[in-house]
């Protein structure tokens, strides 16, 4: 098995790329969470992207003029640091394009464009604890695990389990 790396073109995502997005967000939640979304709502929510810039940013990897991989850039500001850390996120790579170089072009891509920018921090991303292959990935790439966990209230996909613990909150905190 000889893995073939291929050229790939990083530039900034267009409103053309629009649909090519929405699928590869579906193609992320079935991969990773085994869900099904809705395609009207990734579009919403693509489309929020384009139309306000600080919500993040999309990049796309082309090989042959065909978009390969994808990945969005938000952002979170650090007091400490007093700075932007640019977290990357929604990572997708067609599965004929994957172990080609696809995501390290579009890493080195924004690894490139943070460094150069004075106003960013640094990079982070999350990824689940069982993608093996994905931190391996990133750790070739120079990234560290971190020392944090992520803690969440998920008000979309977590609705009725946010509500069960707040209802489990309030009565345990009730006196009588």
């Amino acid at each position: 098995y000889q893995r073939r790396v291929t050229w790939a073109v990083v530039r900034p995502a267009l409103l053309s790329d629009v649909e090519q997005l929405i699928a590869f967000n579906c193609g992320i939640a079935k991969e990773t969470e085994n869900k099904d979304l809705a395609a009207e709502v990734i579009r919403r929510g693509v489309l929020g992207v384009f139309e306000n810039e600080a919500r993040g940013r999309y990049y796309v990897a082309e090989i042959d003029g065909v978009v390969a991989g994808c990945l969005m850039v938000t952002f979170e500001w650090s007091d400490w640091r007093a700075g932007n850390f640019w977290w990357i996120q929604s990572v997708y790579c067609e599965p004929a394009y994957r172990r080609r170089g696809v995501f390290k072009a579009l890493y080195q891509h924004v690894h490139d464009a943070a460094r150069n920018d004075k106003n960013v921090c640094g990079l982070r991303l999350y990824v689940d604890r069982e993608n093996e292959k994905a931190q391996q990935t990133y750790s070739a790439l120079g990234m560290v695990k971190a020392h944090y966990d992520i803690y969440e209230v998920d008000f979309v996909f977590g609705e009725l389990n946010a509500q069960r613990q707040l209802t489990d909150l309030s009565s345990s905190s009730t006196t009588h």
